[in-house]
């Protein structure tokens, strides 16, 4: 394998927020603009690599018409991208702010338009799939525990930031984790630590742009990407 194809890794990521329907006209969701997944592929592309972006339901786009743009609206749609290609790839990079709960609907509810009362509304929720635990259970079931990488984020208070990381890292099996406050969502910086299996790999040093970021987090998976990608190719 020559040096240019050894450094061109598949990357699948993903981006933006999922909305989860509650009827016709109505939808849970959060404020992630997608911003931040959309730099990641567009420095990955920049820089040779084979990308492919889930992207939920944001009004911002990639510019490169080199990146493979899958869009998706739920936390349903955005599980079977992932499913779909995961086998293909040789990086995750999970940054999609994935809902946690969606409402519990009926046959027909999503064709309808609830009205509305004087006595309010009470919605139903159930939890949504734990979507990155499913991915390393994918990951386990193909035998590519080895040349798979994942990476998720952990979006959280600042002064609880790095131990939440932490446990996330072991609940969920993945190989790094990107731990950032709060106060990133739907800004135009960040600033974040890295947190892996042996501790952390460095940090920002305060807030950068996100598309500063997006270099030095693909520079981060490069330095601590042991695994050699594989050289199957993708047939999709």
């Amino acid at each position: 394998m020559t040096e240019q194809c050894r450094n061109q890794i598949r990357i699948l990521i993903t981006a933006g927020p999922t909305h989860e329907p509650i009827d016709a006209v109505r939808y849970l969701a959060n404020r992630s603009s997608g911003r931040l997944g959309i730099d990641l592929a567009e420095e990955a592309a920049r820089r040779g690599h084979h990308v492919t972006l889930l992207l939920g339901p944001t009004p911002l786009h990639p510019n490169n018409t080199q990146i493979k743009l899958i869009r998706f609206q739920t936390t349903a749609e955005l599980e079977a991208g992932l499913a779909a290609h995961l086998r293909m790839v040789d990086v995750l990079v999970m940054a999609a702010a994935v809902a946690d709960y969606r409402p519990k609907l009926k046959m027909g509810d999503v064709d309808a338009k609830l009205r509305r009362t004087a006595g309010g509304m009470t919605l139903d929720l159930e939890a949504t799939p734990d979507l990155l635990a499913g991915c390393v259970r994918q990951r386990t079931a193909m035998g590519r525990e080895d040349n798979l990488y994942m990476v998720g984020f952990a979006l959280e208070p600042r002064a609880e930031m790095m131990i939440s990381a932490r446990k996330k890292l072991e609940r969920k099996g993945v190989d790094m984790i990107v731990a950032n406050p709060l106060e990133t969502m739907d800004a135009p910086t960040i600033d974040a630590t890295l947190v892996v299996a042996e501790g952390t790999a460095g940090g920002t040093g305060g807030e950068i742009t996100k598309a500063e970021f997006a270099g030095w987090l693909l520079d981060a998976i490069d330095q601590v990407q042991a695994p050699e990608p594989s050289i199957a190719s993708n047939t999709d």
